[in-house]
């Protein structure tokens, strides 16, 4: 049978690491994870029981595939509560997680040969999902000092694109970007035709001042968001996206025949997991602490040229000094240390072997564990 020369992307190596890990544990071994940027916990209890009551008389068939509209409508009050914007519940559209999301505003947005901008080190399935859909992902190199978030002047640097993608929080960093450079960034793809499209899905886990959604500049902006992050639902596959108001029959039409609509259960849950503040607001002091104890615990560890995180649950470590080959060092370190780092490839394919990203979702007495180990194996590596 033939294969497709789109469907040629590379691997998630996270995935990989992941599969490596979980095969240690088979033979015997103990791992700390900090590879995955999943939480510990799982989704909010009172969620699951209120699915559970749901279960009993619903029989959860399709629903109409812009999502439940009591979920959009609890989606849209969130912008309310947290931003305070007063979105339409009709521009939210339920997604079966933001890799829906991704797929859904690419096929609405762009057609096949077009240009897309992404800041790396970024998500990888940007470019993957970018490359299958026959679309072509233009890497954006940003720099250290502008904490690896893209900059306008390296946007116009970029020729000829289409789109615009920005993370903020970011994926693999934490860092985020401010009011204004968001704003300049929203204001000189404006100006050009040039869509732009804001993934969220960190938003709620930051540790000094919240992150700025694009909509609170524009409304001509797509926005793209999950309840896997902040909402502990990872597996549920869940999430949404707010579009224009003159995209969404053209996104629901792409909604209908690509997915039907997103899990029924799992709408549920997201609905009662919004009202679980308590629980939610746990989840963040955990990584609040467990964000603190790496920041002094890696430099100990000989990790010490990192980007200061503002958010999500990730440090992004520079290791050029130890190695031009992270993937060999992951390996080395997961063998010998027990714990399992994701290589900086994943997020940037010219620079990342010169860099690890460790994620601190876990629980706060794994990522106790999990320094004392690579301080321990990092000394004795020396």
């Amino acid at each position: 049978m033939r294969i497709s020369r789109r469907s040629d992307v590379s691997p998630f190596i996270v995935m990989d690491v992941m599969e490596a890990a979980r095969q240690r544990e088979l033979a015997g071994h103990s791992v700390i994870h900090m590879e995955v940027g999943q939480p510990g916990t799982g989704a909010p209890a009172g969620a699951i029981a209120h699915l559970a009551a749901q279960m009993a008389g619903d029989p959860l068939g399709y629903t109409v595939a812009l999502g439940r509209p009591d979920l959009r409508e609890r989606i849209a009050r969130l912008y309310q509560d947290w931003y305070g914007l007063d979105i339409s519940p009709e521009r939210i559209v339920v997604t079966a997680g933001s890799s829906a999301g991704f797929l859904l505003a690419f096929s609405m947005l762009f057609d096949a040969g077009d240009r897309v901008a992404v800041g790396e080190p970024g998500y990888p399935s940007y470019r993957n999902i970018l490359s299958a859909l026959s679309l072509e992902p233009v890497g954006i190199q940003t720099r250290a000092e502008n904490r690896f978030q893209p900059s306008p002047a390296e946007v116009a640097a970029t020729p000829d694109i289409a789109g615009f993608l920005v993370a903020s929080p970011a994926n693999p960093t934490g860092t985020m970007l401010g009011r204004d450079q968001l704003a300049g960034l929203i204001e000189h793809c404006a100006a050009r035709d040039i869509a732009f499209i804001s993934d969220e899905i960190y938003h709620g886990l930051h540790y000094g001042d919240r992150a700025v959604s694009a909509l609170e500049i524009s409304d001509d902006v797509v926005v793209i968001n999950s309840f896997s992050k902040y909402f502990s639902m990872t597996g549920w596959r869940i999430g949404w996206m707010v579009v224009p108001e003159s995209h969404v029959r053209q996104v629901e039409r792409l909604a209908q025949n690509m997915f039907i609509c997103a899990p029924h259960a799992s709408q549920i849950t997201a609905l009662a997991a919004m009202d679980c503040q308590a629980e939610l607001s746990e989840n963040l002091e955990v990584y609040r602490t467990n964000r603190e104890l790496m920041l002094r615990g890696l430099p100990k560890a000989g990790f010490d040229r990192i980007a200061l995180p503002d958010g999500a649950f990730y440090v992004y470590a520079d290791v050029s000094d130890l190695t031009d080959d992270s993937q060999k060092l992951a390996r080395e370190i997961l063998l010998g240390a027990g714990v399992s780092v994701t290589p900086g490839l994943d997020f940037d394919p010219l620079r990342g072997g010169r860099s690890l990203r460790f994620s601190y979702a876990r629980s706060t007495d794994d990522i106790v564990e999990g320094l004392e180990r690579l301080r321990v194996f990092m000394a004795a590596r020396e």
